[in-house]
């Protein structure tokens, strides 16, 4: 093959214009020795496509190494265990704290049992007279207040039943 033609060859085969011929001329052309120093990379390429072409995937050597990398060692997926497992460790000790400091706030802002404040029964008997008495007065405010209101709402009716 003469420079021009191998040059004009490798153009087509950068377009993807070359035969299967032309393609088989190329590879037993930088399949050899002596090659131009500006094609040694041509070359190499070549000759990685012809080892990958002898390669088979029923290789055994193949498969363990997919699989080491897929799995990875034993000891990475014991650590991997490890360190998961500390993390769900750690936030159940966060939630179990977390749930701890509410219930004891909750503790602390709902009030203890009811505790007697009188220990003389005729003077807590008299102050709960006068809060009854108070609330009574407090009654009595709202029905007058209530009457009115029913007043207004007669008044209502009698000037909607005119209309």
């Amino acid at each position: 093959m003469d420079f021009k033609n191998k040059e004009e060859l490798l153009r087509k085969y950068w377009n993807c214009e070359t035969t299967l011929e032309e393609e088989k001329e190329l590879r037993e052309y930088f399949g050899g020795h002596d090659i131009p120093e500006q094609w040694k990379d041509t070359a190499a390429l070549f000759r990685y496509f012809e080892e990958a072409k002898k390669k088979s995937l029923n290789d055994v050597a193949f498969e363990r190494q997919v699989m080491y990398k897929v799995h990875g060692p034993k000891e990475t997926r014991i650590r991997r265990l490890l360190y998961n497992s500390m993390r769900i460790a750690a936030g159940l000790a966060v939630v179990f704290a977390a749930t701890w400091f509410i219930r004891n706030e909750v503790r602390q802002t709902i009030p203890q049992e009811v505790v007697d404040t009188y220990d003389d029964p005729e003077l807590a008997f008299e102050e709960t007279k006068k809060a009854l008495l108070m609330i009574s007065k407090s009654f009595g405010t709202a029905e007058e207040h209530a009457r009115k209101i029913n007043m207004f709402n007669e008044a209502q009716e009698e000037i909607q039943k005119d209309n």
